[in-house]
């Protein structure tokens, strides 16, 4: 059974034009979700880099890179909020920052780790 919208498409001479571009943008949005996440190192109680920009629905990857320390990257605000509860050594958190804005990702354990992030739109 066809939806009404489909067969409307189809029965229009210009139904393929829409049809492909909503491929296309589909495959690109696709390739956007499967790129690679930015990683951030967890070493000797810093964020490494110790800032990042990003787009809206990029991911970060929190990698603790410290041999025998605990790490607990964590975000807390109105609008985003994750936290990684403790990661031990060798451990990886992915996040998905999908709201624009300035955020600061902090250590639950090295309160003097600081990680700022933009997201832009």
């Amino acid at each position: 059974m066809q939806s009404g919208l489909l067969r409307a498409l189809r029965q229009s001479q210009f139904g393929r034009v829409p049809f492909a571009a909503a491929i296309v943008t589909g495959a690109l949005a696709g390739a956007a979700l499967g790129a690679a996440p930015y990683v951030i190192s967890q070493k000797d109680r810093e964020f490494k880099p110790a800032q990042i920009s990003i787009k809206r629905g990029e991911v970060l990857r929190f990698v603790n890179d410290d041999g025998e320390l605990l790490h607990h990257a964590y975000l807390s605000t109105e609008t985003f909020s994750f936290d990684s509860g403790d990661q031990q050594p060798g451990s990886k958190f992915d996040v998905t920052f999908s709201v624009p804005g300035d955020y600061t990702v902090l250590c639950g354990i090295h309160p003097k780790m600081k990680l700022a992030v933009h997201v832009a739109k």
